[in-house]
């Protein structure tokens, strides 16, 4: 019996090894990135809190019931603000656009909320979208794309490539064609923001003139040292996904294949782990202290390395996706005007050039 149970050991090695064929990144953690100086507001005290009454919302629930609660407490995050936008829902594509008084219809924002593909929604993210609104001048267009577990992983990518090609030809108000096009997400709508952007630079379709990323996930394969080493720092991911480091990445390889139908390696799920090369100006914020931290510095090394200009800005003690917690926290509004800069610099030719291509799609 022995020797069938180490024939078995041998063969899942083997299907391992040779289905999740992982390139050796961490050279790239090698590479220093700057924070910037000081120490967190003191309203990051009641953001703390914040996040205490979301992990309260789902004590003691398992399953589903875990997930419906989830949603809900996310739902409710942009309840009570003072929102300047005008919120409209749309049918097809799916979404909600975000329009502030006086925005140009001709430049439009595509959001991809986060929410680790199963929570969040154009609801939730609704400071986010409201202020970029706000500062740009442009038309946010948030997607409600499919989440899992009711649908698959796909799906939701599906959904925001279908919203991109809709988002070139049309605006708020019907066909109309955009002259300045972002694409913007946060965690696992980051991830799939810069999945976004190389899926359109693949397929010959008109390139995003520019791409924003919070906190963004980037590789699913759960190898950048931060994905372990600031479980403890992290008030937001580490109560919630800590618990992986004990299992083995083996393991959990296979675990994300099964649920995501998808491998962790591909650059569907892993945008870190694909083609960098000929990408639209980026800007990638994070914090120090979250557990994304090296996910977006290897993003951010490799692109620059491939040739393709990405700026990583860095906040000191923050939690994960601060920028949601927009009023109240000044380090949110520091992020804002980030972008806001970030994004001037593009359309005046000081921060790289986008690629531009027409597409026949």
């Amino acid at each position: 019996m022995l020797w069938i149970l180490l024939a078995v050991i041998a063969l899942v090695v083997a299907a391992t090894l040779t289905l999740f064929r992982l390139e050796d990144l961490s050279h790239l953690d090698r590479q220093q990135h700057p924070v910037r100086e000081g120490t967190p507001s003191p309203a990051n005290r009641e953001v703390l809190g914040r996040i205490r009454e979301m992990g309260e919302a789902s004590r003691g629930l398992r399953g589903k019931a875990r997930l419906m609660a989830l949603r809900k407490h996310m739902d409710g995050l942009s309840e009570g603000l003072e929102l300047a936008s005008e919120f409209r829902f749309c049918e097809e594509p799916r979404g909600e656009w975000a329009l502030a008084p006086g925005c140009d219809t001709r430049r439009r924002i595509l959001y991809i909320h986060g929410g680790a593909w199963a929570a969040g929604s154009p609801r939730s993210h609704r400071a986010i979208t409201d202020r970029l609104s706000t500062i740009t001048r442009a038309a946010v267009f948030a997607v409600d794309y499919r989440l899992m577990p009711e649908h698959r992983f796909m799906d939701g990518v599906r959904d925001c490539r279908d919203a991109y090609i809709w988002l070139v030809k049309h605006g708020p108000e019907g066909a109309e064609p955009a002259d300045f096009l972002v694409v913007a997400g946060d965690s696992a709508g980051g991830s799939h923001t810069l999945g976004l952007i190389a899926w359109a630079r693949d397929n010959g379709l008109r390139q995003a003139d520019a791409a924003i990323a919070l906190s963004p996930s980037t590789d699913l394969t759960l190898t950048a040292p931060s994905n372990r080493d600031n479980i403890g720092t992290d008030p937001l991911l580490g109560p919630v996904f800590g618990g992986l480091s004990k299992i083995p990445l083996p393991v959990i390889w296979w675990a994300t294949l099964a649920a995501f139908r998808v491998s962790p390696t591909s650059p569907v799920a892993s945008p870190l782990r694909g083609n960098l090369e000929n990408l639209p100006p980026t800007l990638i914020q994070a914090s120090d202290t979250e557990m994304l931290l090296d996910n977006a510095r290897r993003y951010a090394a490799r692109a620059t390395a491939a040739g393709s200009p990405v700026a990583l800005h860095t906040w000191p003690g923050m939690v994960h996706v601060w920028q949601i917690f927009v009023p109240l926290l000044p380090e949110a509004e520091e992020a804002f005007d980030d972008i806001r800069d970030f994004l001037s610099d593009v359309e005046s030719g000081r921060f790289g050039a986008a690629p531009r291509e027409s597409s026949t799609g």
